[in-house]
């Protein structure tokens, strides 16, 4: 088995937590692959470790071990669907929703060779850009889409049409459109609902709208929402996905989300259920605000 391990070293205990990992693949007999931008971080403090290009050890590796927090486990989610990998999620952060192992349960990393494991299919998102009705690029999102004002502070007048029929006219600061996924992210903080990740769908969630419908509703799976920003003189929207840069929008842009037929497969090695990892992981979320708080 070979296994490519993803590192954020922004995280503070990532460092630690990756040369663990290392320690515990080796003892398994598995081969571990890393990026060459991470050689000068641990040659020579991580045995057995084969540094190649980042893009060649995900098609390569047989799976990809992803150390950080949820913004790392997306980033890689993102060169691991391009492959069909599945992604195992080490957390090193604080909450780790996508995390399917904690850093003190690395021994459970023997279940990789044991075949005791399980894995999730993820639904993603299809973005794709239109200017003046001419394709421009399409994007993949894990999480969520979100257009929202860019470096002005005014509200954003975003369209929103399902089947070619308006939704509404929303004068917000943002519009979220997330998988179930990223129902637990962005989407939540605007007030979205928190959608079993078992059960696709497209939740469209306004970001602090003064508009007098402003709840979030959710979509079937074969749904096609187009978004289109009325005043962006005022506002200079631009759309992100997962978090990535923004690009900016104008009067004749227009993006099409629909369910992407891409997934990406999350390994389970525990056997916590969606509402057991949704519980304890609030739990710390509450614990974590409580504690900065004092």
């Amino acid at each position: 088995m070979t296994v490519t391990v993803q590192v954020n070293m922004t995280r503070k205990n990532a460092y630690k937590v990756a040369r663990d990992v290392c320690v515990q693949l080796k003892k398994l007999g598995i081969n571990i692959l890393m990026s060459v931008d991470m050689k000068p971080f641990f040659v020579g403090h991580a045995e057995g470790v084969s540094y190649i290009d980042e893009e060649q050890s995900v098609a390569l590796c047989d799976i990809v071990i992803a150390i950080g927090g949820d913004g790392t486990i997306i980033h890689s989610a993102h060169s691991a669907l391009i492959y069909d990998k599945p992604i195992l999620g080490i957390n090193a952060g604080r909450l780790g929703f996508l995390a399917g192992l904690e850093n003190q349960e690395l021994q459970l990393l023997a279940n990789l060779i044991s075949g005791n494991y399980s894995v999730d299919s993820r639904m993603t998102l299809s973005v794709k850009h239109y200017e003046n009705d001419e394709f421009v690029s399409e994007y993949l999102c894990f999480n969520d889409i979100v257009v929202g004002h860019g470096e002005s502070l005014r509200l954003c007048e975003i369209e929103a049409r399902s089947e070619g029929r308006v939704i509404n006219d929303y004068l917000a600061d943002g519009l979220i459109i997330a998988t179930p996924t990223g129902s637990t992210a962005y989407s939540l903080s605007a007030g979205g609902p928190v959608v079993d990740t078992s059960i696709e769908s497209l939740i469209l969630t306004p970001v602090c709208s003064h508009s007098l419908f402003s709840r979030s509703m959710i979509f079937k799976p074969d749904s096609v929402i187009e978004l289109s920003v009325k005043n962006p003189e005022n506002c200079l929207p631009v759309f992100s996905c997962d978090g990535f840069l923004g690009i900016p929008m104008t009067s004749d842009s227009r993006l099409v989300v629909t369910k992407s037929e891409h997934k990406v497969r999350l390994i389970r090695i525990k056997s916590d259920s969606f509402t057991d990892i949704l519980s304890h992981k609030l739990i710390e979320r509450y614990r974590y605000n409580m504690e900065e708080s004092l």
